[in-house]
């Protein structure tokens, strides 16, 4: 049998009195919180773009407490879409036992469809307040990113994601009662999880040096799509050291569903592209030409 260099022998609850608590789940608590706090830093310095915004006023920045409202059409879009994905990934049990799908104490969620679900919810609620849906999603980029990273990290505290056995020097195994989050999880495997937590930490870093350098100076969900589409690749790329059987050719379901999010990022960043174009030059005045109403671009 293969031995583990690295070992986690810790106890993964925390007690307080007869109340028991995940420090995984802690760590979730704390990343969702640091996510909030980086988008509502960055919306209150995203300023508008005169082509996309031509009302908007040069000191308007996007309003802090929308983001709530935001967050609040995330969540459901998000727990409906992981369930959803998690019963496609399982679909050979769920489809003998439909009652099941909709019961939230049997199987759990998957984090691709959970991802897209909310975003179109997200997205949804921007444009009901105040239509600047691609100025929101050009401020999710690098929160969604640090979420989706630090979000994996978290996982390790709890045995979860553990990939299929190894003996690799850096393999992990976890021991003790626990109990943690994989099956047989002193057996030596693959730490999946934080191969796409580093996976999801270069494309942040990659995001970062892009807006640094005023790759998208047009905030209309670009930058989204690119994270997005980097994103569910590092994942499909990583899903190779998943305990997943394989559905399709050499791909298991989970990355076929990555690779499905792949073309979906890529379709609509070339349809940003393309509607970007379509925003009229600017005027003798340096203001957008908006006579012809039938030029309006929907993010």
């Amino acid at each position: 049998m293969p031995i583990a260099v690295i070992a986690f022998d810790f106890d993964p609850l925390i007690h307080l009195g007869d109340r028991v608590l995940r420090i995984e789940t802690l760590a979730l608590a704390a990343v969702a919180l640091l996510v909030i706090v980086a988008a509502a830093i960055l919306a209150g310095r995203t300023p508008p773009d005169p082509a996309i915004d031509p009302d908007a006023e040069p000191g308007d920045h996007l309003r802090r407490d929308d983001l709530m409202f935001i967050v609040l059409g995330i969540v459901p879009g998000a727990a409906i879409g992981g369930r959803l994905g998690y019963v496609l990934l399982h679909w050979d049990y769920y489809s003998r036992h439909t009652s099941a799908i909709a019961d939230p104490s049997q199987g759990s969620l998957e984090l691709s469809m959970g991802v897209v679900v909310g975003m179109l919810t997200g997205a949804y609620v921007a444009r009901l307040l105040d239509g600047s849906t691609g100025r929101w999603l050009h401020v999710a980029a690098v929160p969604m990113l640090l979420g989706l990273g630090l979000g994996k990290l978290a996982m390790a505290l709890g045995g979860d994601g553990q990939g299929t056995v190894s003996n690799l020097t850096w393999a992990t195994a976890y021991l003790g009662a626990g109990p943690w989050g994989s099956l047989a999880p002193a057996i030596p495997a693959h730490p999946s999880q934080i191969y796409e937590a580093i996976t999801t930490g270069v494309v942040l870093l990659l995001m970062l040096m892009l807006l640094s350098v005023g790759s998208f100076r047009r905030r209309d969900g670009r930058a989204f799509f690119v994270a997005l589409g980097l994103w569910a690749a590092g994942r499909c790329l990583v899903a190779l050291t998943w305990r997943d059987p394989v559905v399709l050719g050499p791909f298991g379901a989970g990355q076929l569903m990555a690779l499905v999010i792949v073309g979906l990022a890529l379709i609509l960043f070339l349809v940003s592209v393309r509607l970007s174009r379509a925003i009229p030059k600017p005027d003798a005045m340096g203001e957008p030409n908006w006579a012809d109403p039938a030029i309006r671009p929907p993010f």
